[in-house]
């Protein structure tokens, strides 16, 4: 799977909380969905529902609710939940998917110059195969990492309006993520 060209067909990606709009997902013209929230019970009927219906299924890892995020709980996902990749904010899972070759979107919250700088430095250390990047509502910020980074930028969080997916794209992301649905099919 090339990550970037499936983002690039795939620019506002359904992202669901446990089973909420579940069958929207499902129904969406995208490719892939983003599972934000789930638990240990229900991560796995999630994945396989999204799965029959065709979509290729990133997990959020560190919000599955009673999973560790140690190197156990991560390998436990990988081989009895079914999905295609992770999402994580973590520097050690992205290594451990890594090392299973697992595509893994690592998440970053933007809230000054300094942890700004940090991004940079920790997506180069960790090499995740993309990132994505919190609030999505930064053009400014999307476009230096964009500049500064060869790696798939997704915007997410605070996308609530067509214009925040349009302006997240034009500063360089490749897609964007949002629990909104009426943006699914925007």
């Amino acid at each position: 799977m090339k990550l970037r060209e499936l983002l690039e067909r795939n620019p506002v990606i359904p992202a669901i909380k446990n089973d909420t709009y579940l069958e929207e997902a499902k129904n969406s013209s995208s490719e892939v969905v983003f599972v934000i929230m789930a638990n240990l019970i229900n991560i796995k009927d999630i994945v396989s529902e999204l799965k029959k219906a065709g979509k290729i299924v990133f997990v959020h890892v560190d919000m599955i609710e009673g999973l560790s995020s140690s190197a156990y709980g991560v390998e436990y996902i990988i081989e009895n939940s079914g999905l295609d990749g992770m999402i994580t904010t973590k520097h050690s899972v992205v290594s451990i998917a890594n090392k299973n070759n697992i595509p893994v979107i690592q998440r970053f919250f933007i809230l000054d110059s300094f942890s700004f700088k940090n991004t940079l430095v920790h997506i180069r250390e960790n090499k995740p195969s993309a990132v994505e990047i919190l609030p999505g509502i930064m053009p400014k910020i999307i476009s230096r990492i964009e500049k500064a980074v060869s790696i798939p930028i997704i915007a997410g969080g605070l996308i609530d309006e067509k214009e925040d997916v349009i302006n997240a794209l034009k500063a360089g992301a490749v897609g964007i993520s949002t629990t909104d649905k009426k943006l699914w099919e925007s």
